[in-house]
């Protein structure tokens, strides 16, 4: 059974999984009870269940639908990372300066970067032996490869962002599909 992206949402706030922010109610309403702050041990285990949690919708949405549909699902998602880490204050000093930002990836995130500018072609390379993604429960190996649209869609607004106009990203290699780093394909 396929669900739409509207009735998706639908049955997972319904069944009280969604994690808009109202969950945060009832952590604050049970904090405000005296209880003392999580200890670093709880927080790693809160985690880890979100971590389970959302692998395991994942591996569903996966199972159940086609790549095109994971993909229109899964890659506006990026947008809560790339605004939770406040990219666009990271990336103003690079904006309108591919080459500049494409040495501080190299060196302050340890990317390989191929870039050719006659071709508006840019091959980036993560260089890491793991998926960087936060959302990837790493202890059990959990593993889905529709979160590398998220990391599409990633790519694709912090691009576009110091390039100054839309591009499209593809993941062309993935630690989640077997591969020994995550590559992308970015062109503008």
């Amino acid at each position: 059974m396929k669900l739409s992206r509207k009735e998706f949402f639908k049955k997972t706030c319904l069944a009280g999984a969604c994690f808009c922010g109202f969950g945060s109610f009832t952590v604050q309403a049970s904090q405000s009870n005296g209880q003392e702050k999580e200890t670093a041990e709880e927080d790693d285990k809160n985690l880890k269940f979100i971590q389970d949690w959302i692998s395991n919708l994942l591996l569903q949405i996966d199972e159940q639908s086609s790549a095109e549909e994971c993909r229109r699902m899964v890659k506006p998602c990026s947008a809560a990372h790339y605004d939770f880490l406040e990219m666009d204050k990271l990336l103003s000093p690079y904006i309108g300066k591919i080459e500049s930002f494409i040495q501080f990836i190299q060196e302050k995130w340890g990317w390989k970067i191929k870039y050719e500018p006659e071709s508006g072609l840019i091959l980036a390379d993560e260089n890491k032996n793991q998926c960087v993604c936060p959302l990837v429960n790493k202890e059990r190996g959990v593993r889905s490869s529709i979160l590398c649209y998220c990391s599409e869609g990633f790519a694709e607004k912090m691009f576009s962002k110091v390039i100054g106009k839309a591009v499209k990203a593809e993941v062309i290699s993935s630690i989640h599909r077997g591969d020994k780093s995550c590559q992308y394909q970015i062109k503008f």
